[in-house]
């Protein structure tokens, strides 16, 4: 059963927009020397989205060489097209991922019924050797897999045992428990909701696949251990000194427009990724139409960091070693304003 801190991680790209594949290199050495759990290769964090399926390949494939033997990978081979799925998964499974990751098809919409029937079960048919872990975000899909479902697949496949559950929804993740049963492992995929979702008896969460594990993968993977250990008061300190993190999976800011006020929602990957470069990681620019933050933004950003560190330093001391930065400086560094930003309007 999964258990434990997965990373969702992100895809570092050079300034013209091709990936940084020596950044790839750093990034997943950097995740293992700190004791995660496993890897997850082009998520949502990892841009899927706009990477090209050559692309999806290659990261995938580097990503499950690099980690052999030293953690577990997981490819995320979902989309709103079952053959390329099945040729995705097709692939990861070659090149030795140890489990994919199927988001719900988006924008077509599917009804969760052909999510399970059409989506899913072929994947979970063509591979019983692999795990397949359903992804339920119908705030980014626009669909979503029901728990009757899913629970069907849970009890027909013995490779659909886990699901990345980021509805949001307590009850729904309470449901899932319900249905599925004891040894289902249900993975947060919400930062802010792991605790809750960990510590609640009726949902019972394994761990999480997490954005904010990106900068601190060691905290974050000890916070999941404290918390199936039942060690919540150690967990619970742990989680309040992170928890400036875990709000910067999207950050939404106020922007004066010549016409008003404009809600401007900057979104995973893009807050995260100006932290890390905002403390010196490899992590390079989004791919469009993700851009950079607004100033306002940046600076909702910079607080959180600042705000960790302050409450313990031990926490980024990992980012310094690796990476030989002076975190204090970077946090203090002004002239990241004008590389990291740009004016709303």
């Amino acid at each position: 059963m999964f258990k434990g801190a997965y990373t969702a991680l992100i895809t570092p790209m050079r300034e013209d927009g091709s990936i940084d594949t020596a950044g790839l290199e750093q990034l997943i050495d950097f995740q293992i020397n700190n004791g995660i759990i496993g890897v997850l290769a082009v998520g949502t964090t990892g841009e899927s989205p706009t990477l090209v399926w050559e692309e999806h390949n290659e990261v995938i494939e580097r990503t499950c060489k690099q980690t052999k033997g030293r953690c577990l990978s997981i490819a995320g081979t979902g989309s709103n097209s079952t053959r390329e799925t099945l040729n995705g998964t097709e692939h990861a499974v070659h090149v030795g991922a140890d489990a994919v990751l199927l988001v719900d098809p988006y924008y077509n919409g599917p009804s969760s019924l052909e999510i399970r029937r059409e989506y899913v079960e072929p994947v979970a048919q063509e591979f019983p050797d692999t795990q397949i872990i359903p992804y339920i975000i119908p705030g980014r899909t626009g669909t979503m897999m029901h728990v009757e479902d899913l629970a069907i697949l849970a009890q027909q496949y013995s490779n659909v045992s886990s699901v990345k559950e980021a509805t949001g929804d307590l009850n729904n993740m309470a449901k899932t428990r319900r249905l599925c049963g004891a040894d289902f492992a249900i993975l947060s995929g919400d930062d802010d909701k792991t605790v809750a979702m960990m510590k609640n008896d009726q949902i019972k969460a394994a761990g999480v696949i997490s954005v904010m594990s990106n900068v601190v993968p060691g905290p974050i993977q000890r916070m999941t251990e404290l918390l199936n250990a039942g060690a919540d008061a150690e967990a619970d300190k742990l989680a309040a000194d992170l928890q400036p993190f875990f709000a910067m999976v999207g950050v939404v800011t106020q922007e004066n427009s010549p016409h008003g006020s404009v809600e401007c929602k900057a979104r995973n990957p893009l807050p995260l990724k100006t932290m890390m470069n905002m403390l010196g990681m490899p992590a390079g620019p989004c791919r469009r139409p993700l851009g950079k933050m607004t100033l306002a933004g940046f600076e909702t950003v910079r607080n959180a960091a600042r705000q960790v560190q302050d409450n313990d330093p031990a926490l980024l001391a990992p980012i310094a070693a690796a990476f030989g930065v002076d975190i204090e400086a970077r946090l203090q560094d002004d002239r990241l304003i004008d590389e990291l930003t740009y004016q709303a309007y």
